[in-house]
């Protein structure tokens, strides 16, 4: 799963349904008034590969569950189209969709609206999941979205150019340096995200929380992450460990750089294993956090409509999609990361050892900030990042503008 692609996909067999259901905000659970099944809408975006996951997942809960029918609703691949075009039908008070993914960047903002359900009425078991991804659920003390899977930003490295992970930000430049002057196929010491868009964002939250830092709206000037941006700046410009067109790079360009064995380490996704099979990297993938401490997490989260009239058949689903079994077998088809702890089991790590790796990664990562105007922090912090990695604007200058600006923004949210 990759930033640009903030999407869950699915098949052209699932049927592309409009809005329908009841507005009243009733919590009918059961068959509908006509005798059928109670049908409950499900939101998701796009086409594609993983759709088959999620198709058999849910065919798998109707059989399980055969009083309630699932219909799924296909909106738009563009994340933030896709947003909108929840938004309009919330505005309009619409009861459907009844149950949606959305993106870890946005819960807040909508239980804000008033959009979500409380799903704490509902009793989750909390404990199931993995800790540091329930924060993008929650709004003022109340959790109104659960993660359905996440995903991991950490420092994949190349084991046959290096034997351990680095611990500290200088033993990576030093073990980038050495296998670049020793491999002469090797091109670049580090890749990573640096392009103008969000993932700019990721990388550098992976980078602070090598130096100890972190991305606070409130306190965003501190000497770590002062450190962690001058690093990301000189990496390009003084030790030149990285090229200048990661400047212009995605998740992409990154992963290809590091698959084709041009790169020793690089910044990335989990989706890099499956993506390197047959490439030259292949088979000598490690992956570790940044400096021993460094990792973001993402998340795609599962929510309830406020004015839903099936909130007990859509956490049914819910609970479905989020049990160990279905978390596995989705694992194991797409390489979306589990999202509940005892998903990673000897049956996952037997199919796919890669992810023991990814659930240590997972376990230091930390998530974006949990704001309700987190679209224009963002906007912000891809400004700055954008001028200092092309060496417009020196990283503590940026960083301390940045920081007023970001503080003020998070304050007026």
């Amino acid at each position: 799963m990759r930033i640009a692609r903030l999407t869950v996909a699915l098949t052209t067999g699932l049927a592309l349904v409009t809005a329908c259901g009841g507005t009243d905000g009733g919590k009918s659970d059961g068959a509908d008034a006509g005798g059928g099944p109670e049908t409950i809408v499900f939101a998701l975006a796009g086409l594609g590969p993983e759709g088959e996951a999620t198709q058999a997942a849910i065919k798998d809960f109707e059989r399980a569950n055969p009083s309630i029918k699932v219909e799924v609703q296909v909106l738009s691949t563009d994340a933030t189209q896709y947003l909108q075009q929840l938004q309009h039908r919330f505005v309009a008070g619409s009861g459907t969709p009844d149950v949606f993914k959305v993106d870890g960047i946005y819960p807040a903002s909508l239980a804000k609206a008033g959009w979500l359900l409380d799903l704490d009425t509902l009793k989750p078991d909390l404990g199931a999941f993995m800790p540091s991804s329930l924060t993008a659920g929650r709004y003022q003390g109340k959790t109104y979205a659960v993660p359905w899977f996440i995903n991991t930003e950490g420092l994949f490295y190349r084991t046959d150019l290096v034997k351990v992970p680095p611990k500290t930000p200088e033993e990576l430049v030093a073990a980038a340096q050495a296998a670049m002057k020793a491999n002469p196929k090797v091109k670049y010491g580090l890749a990573f995200e640096g392009a103008k868009y969000e993932g700019a964002i990721t990388a550098f939250l992976a980078m602070a929380g090598g130096f100890g830092g972190k991305l606070d709206p409130a306190n965003l000037d501190t000497p770590e992450n002062r450190r962690a941006l001058r690093f990301m700046r000189d990496s390009i410009h003084q030790t030149k460990i990285a090229p200048q067109a990661v400047t212009g790079w995605k998740e992409g360009e990154v992963q290809q750089a590091f698959s084709s064995g041009q790169a020793v380490f690089a910044l990335n996704w989990p989706f890099v294993f499956s993506a390197s099979e047959g490439m030259p990297a292949a088979g000598k993938i490690g992956f570790a956090p940044f400096a021993g401490t460094g990792a973001t997490l993402g998340a795609e989260m599962l929510a309830i409509n406020g004015k839903s009239a099936h909130t007990a058949a859509s956490w049914k689903l819910i609970q479905h999609l989020t049990s160990a079994d279905v978390q596995v077998k989705r694992a194991l088809a797409t390489g979306n990361p589990p999202s509940v702890t005892a998903a990673y089991n000897e049956t996952l790590f037997a199919e796919a050892p890669y992810f023991k790796q990814v659930q240590k990664v997972a376990e230091v990562a930390v998530q974006r900030p949990v704001a309700t105007n987190y679209p224009k922090i963002s906007d912000r912090l891809q400004t700055m990042l954008s001028s200092v990695l092309s060496n417009l604007t020196p990283p503590e200058q940026a960083l301390t503008t940045a920081a007023s600006e970001v503080r003020d923004i998070a304050a007026n949210g």
